[in-house]
């Protein structure tokens, strides 16, 4: 079995792409659990158990360094009825923060008295 240079950089190729996808959905997974924590902290249900990617971009962050930041859109609900949409930031592959839009806000029962 010979190998070309061509055979081997395609190689290279393919396991530099496997390895993007691999981190890829490592860090979606993390924005996952950061929203769904985030959601139970605050009191929200979080609908549908996922979050889709809705965009991909460098921006700086606060030492000035480019990172790849992505932003995840996911829903909620607070009283079963409305759902909204809410982004959770990942940048670097770190949750940054996790963003709301206003939305209707009920107490629980524990809380009217």
């Amino acid at each position: 079995m010979n190998l070309d240079l061509s055979d081997v950089l395609l190689i290279t190729a393919l396991v530099m792409i496997g390895a993007l996808f691999w981190r890829s959905h490592g860090i979606r997974e993390r924005a996952l659990v950061a929203t769904r924590r985030f959601c139970e902290r605050q009191k929200l249900e979080f609908l549908d158990e996922s979050v889709g990617l809705e965009k991909l971009t460098l921006s700086k962050d606060n030492h000035g360094k480019r990172r790849i930041t992505r932003i995840y859109r996911f829903e909620f609900t607070v009283t079963g009825e409305e759902r909204y949409e809410g982004r959770t930031v990942v940048q670097g592959g770190v949750t940054q923060r996790v963003e709301l839009p206003p939305h209707r806000y009920t107490p629980p029962p524990e809380e009217l008295h």
